[in-house]
């Protein structure tokens, strides 16, 4: 490890200040009130505060000890920026508000003004103003300031900061943790398979199935263009024999389960089942006998339209891998299984929730519960659903892109985190994920990338290439279910 001390010139853009002694004209004040006026060309660097590693900034007017700037500034930029006005402020009065620090004792207040445009004017008041850059690629700007120091610094005060540079590695932390989701009980032909619920197409059915299961059900527009080959039955009981089903019923009944391999999928069709009045009702134990039933003016189908996530965590002759290793840390591998615990006593099953950036760069976690083909399937340690592979140009998948090279990390190539195209809340979310791979044409020269835009921009500047992955010639499909695991 080398230690690179770097003096970062706080008034980088003070420049303007020495032009304070300079320029008779900008010396209108002689006593605590100074003119400032200058227009300069600076490139940006990395952005030194705490939590902005990844962020590029250019500083204008530096901070100094009780001075206060106001005044106009007017910019042009090679990339779309934000104005930083900081505000002088004490520890105590840091607690609520946004702050930016470089080593965490001396704090000031941030206003982020995200106007997002490569141009523009601006009128300020604060300790200190810079542009700022939330992805890692470097901008330059033109600045123009005209305006007043209160305070009367007398010199561009240079602040050093102790960076540490080794291998270049994704330094985020809780990179994996455990979810602990609930399981439902359903039946296929006599026997019990355990599944999980996490996305509905439907926002009604979400809200129900999450005050049910007491575990938040994310709405998923997306999966209702999901075709009917990539789709199996569920069939949700509104009547009949009392149990523990959605609906307080029998448990719902399956069609296929993981061992019919080329027909399962975690996608299901929901149909819900009413007994018609003078029936007999019974305990159905297979999709065929609720099917017949139908066929024989015995109950009704309302095919709703709905599709939900129902991942099987255990069926009749088999269940998801559980980890050889139960311990969940930031460098932890994605093989050897998804699952570090499943209790049929507690009806739950604990993932290891992975760390990941959504596509303005927020900070998401997903789980993984089947992929196809098989090859990264079995190196996950999840279910094989080939079916998945008819969603390779279906717009009920949405990209997902895996680091192949570039800054160590707790992606699942042992790169960087992945970046997706969608997020909770957005009308494209799905779980179901096209992977692309994202490779740097000169690794020594990889930076962290967080935003869809960060990938568009240096795949635009011909630094890194990017193509759909295609292991074994197949096509990729992955149901990584974005959650929130601390619920």
């Amino acid at each position: 490890m080398k230690k690179l001390s770097a003096l970062l010139i706080i008034g980088i853009f003070a420049i303007g200040i020495i032009f304070i002694s300079t320029t008779s004209e900008q010396l209108v004040d002689a006593g605590s009130r100074k003119k400032i006026h200058f227009t300069e060309t600076i490139t940006s660097s990395q952005d030194p505060g705490q939590g902005h590693q990844n962020h590029q900034l250019a500083l204008i007017l530096s901070p100094n000890e009780g001075t206060i700037y106001d005044g106009s500034m007017t910019f042009t930029s090679s990339e779309p920026v934000q104005i930083v006005v900081l505000h002088e402020i004490n520890s105590q009065e840091s607690k609520g508000q946004p702050t930016w620090t470089v080593d965490g004792k001396t704090i000031y207040g941030l206003s982020l003004i995200d106007l997002q445009k490569n141009s523009g004017s601006f009128e300020f008041t604060g300790a200190a103003l810079a542009l700022h850059s939330p992805n890692s690629k470097e901008f330059t700007t033109t600045v123009s300031v005209d305006g007043w120091i209160r305070g009367q610094p007398t010199e561009v005060i240079m602040q050093k900061i102790e960076l540490e540079k080794e291998d270049p590695k994704s330094l985020l932390s809780r990179t994996h943790v455990p979810a602990t989701i609930p399981m439902h009980k359903g039946i296929y032909n006599g026997n019990q398979v355990l599944y999980i619920i996490t996305d509905s197409s439907d926002e009604d059915y979400a809200k129900s199935i999450s005050e049910k299961q007491q575990w938040n059900v994310e709405i998923a527009p997306s999966l209702s263009k999901v075709s009917e080959n990539a789709l199996q039955k569920l069939f949700i009981f509104k009547n009949g024999v009392k149990g523990d089903g959605i609906y307080g019923f029998q448990d719902e009944v399956i069609s296929n389960t993981p061992s019919q391999e080329s027909k399962y999928s975690a996608l299901s069709s929901v149909i819900e089942v009413t007994w018609k009045k003078g029936q007999k009702e019974i305990e159905f134990q297979s999709a065929e006998d609720v099917i017949a039933a139908e066929k024989g003016g015995r109950i009704e189908f309302n095919e709703t339209g709905v599709i939900i996530n129902t991942p099987h965590i255990t069926w009749p002759d088999g269940q998801m891998i559980v980890r050889a290793d139960k311990e969940i840390t930031d460098d932890m591998s994605y093989g050897g299984g998804q699952i570090t615990e499943i209790n049929e006593e507690e009806m739950t099953v604990t993932f290891v929730a992975h760390r990941g950036w959504g596509p303005d760069g927020q900070t998401i976690y997903y789980i993984v519960t089947d992929a196809t083909p098989s090859g990264p399937a079995e190196s996950m340690g999840v279910v094989s659903s080939p079916s998945s592979a008819s969603l390779i140009t279906n717009s009920g998948a949405v990209d997902l892109f895996q680091f192949k090279n570039g800054i160590i990390g707790s992606g699942p190539l042992g790169f960087q985190p992945g970046i997706a195209a969608a997020a909770l809340g957005d009308e494209n979310y799905s779980p179901m994920w096209r992977i692309y791979l994202v490779e740097w044409n000169n690794p020594d020269s990889a930076k962290i990338l967080e935003t869809k835009s960060d990938i568009d921009s240096f795949r635009s500047d011909q630094l890194l290439s990017v193509s759909i992955a295609r292991p074994t010639n197949s096509d990729h499909i992955v149901n990584c279910p974005f959650i929130d695991p601390f619920q």
